[in-house]
């Protein structure tokens, strides 16, 4: 076995406006390879077959499915990031949480200083948390 990689399957076409998205917000990140369909390849011409991205060095593959499924993305497998500052955490989770759904909104639960876990505007689950 050489590595294990998270593989996000966006529909709707989404995934090279999430990887945009997902690297702007984080810094050390970057999308390192995007290959689209081209003319009668199998997917909407110009959508994603398959890419690569980093997020803060960890390397993610993400495709645009050409099937519409009846599922997306589960909180039961989220993005978990560990914030710096209050800054960073609350400008991220205000980033993250546009148009998407809050699971914990942000605040003291106890266990870190502050926390908050939400699905973005893909789907896609994220917890953030900054350390006591």
């Amino acid at each position: 076995m050489e590595k294990v990689t998270p593989f996000l399957m966006f529909q709707e076409g989404k995934a090279e406006e999430a990887m945009n998205f997902y690297t702007s917000l984080i810094e050390d990140s970057a999308i390192s390879n995007l290959i689209r369909y081209g003319p009668n390849e199998g997917g909407d011409e110009g959508t994603v077959m398959q890419a690569t991205f980093t997020l803060k060095g960890q390397e993610f593959m993400c495709i645009d499915s050409n099937i519409k499924h009846e599922f997306s993305f589960t909180p039961s497998f989220s993005l978990y990031v560990t914030c710096s500052t209050e800054e960073e955490i609350d400008s991220l989770y205000q980033k993250l949480n546009e148009g998407g759904q809050a699971l914990m909104p942000i605040g003291d639960y106890g266990f870190s200083k502050k926390f908050g876990w939400l699905n973005d505007r893909y789907g896609v689950s994220w917890q953030l948390n900054l350390p006591k």
